[in-house]
């Protein structure tokens, strides 16, 4: 194993990279353009009180845009996959909250978001699964990111990568 990621580490980090890019962008951009519905969204985990779920709500999107951005383009690899890795937990364990409190919730995760009729109780619950999956599938993706942050098509190098060119 540590043979095939020596080989292969510059191409499994600028995919991986373009994965969770990918996905807090184009999560960041559907949600940033409605913002009303994404505060909404975040309201409806009857987490936080109602005032500071519409500010998160409201300033979400653009940290998930920030964070795609900078690992699209790889900078900052480091501290964007800590960031994004931080926002994949904190949605897992929303998830499980609002599971846990029999609570029947779209994630809006890609926008939307909201409650959601109770006659589809079983449909929203393996939906929770898989979100969790998702984005605990996501925040391995930052752990590994973390410990090989440099890869090809990154304008951030290592000092060994500058020093081998």
């Amino acid at each position: 194993m540590n043979a095939f990621n020596r080989r292969y580490q510059n191409r499994i980090t600028f995919l991986a990279r373009m994965l969770l890019g990918g996905v807090l962008l184009v999560a960041g951009a559907l949600k940033a353009f409605s913002p009303a519905k994404a505060a909404s969204a975040v309201a409806a985990y009857k987490i936080l009180p109602t005032e500071l779920a519409h500010i998160v709500g409201y300033a979400l999107p653009w940290l998930e845009i920030a964070i795609g951005a900078l690992l699209i383009v790889g900078i900052s690899i480091r501290f964007a996959a800590i960031v994004g890795g931080a926002v994949m937990i904190l949605f897992i364990a929303a998830i499980i909250s609002v599971w846990s409190r029999g609570l029947l919730i779209d994630c809006g995760c890609f926008g939307g978001g909201g409650a959601i009729d109770p006659s589809k109780a079983a449909a929203v619950h393996r939906t929770y699964a898989l979100e969790i999956s998702r984005d605990l599938g996501l925040a391995l993706t930052a752990l590994y990111l973390y410990f090989f942050p440099y890869g090809l098509f990154s304008v951030e190098k290592s000092a060994t990568t500058n020093e081998e060119s």
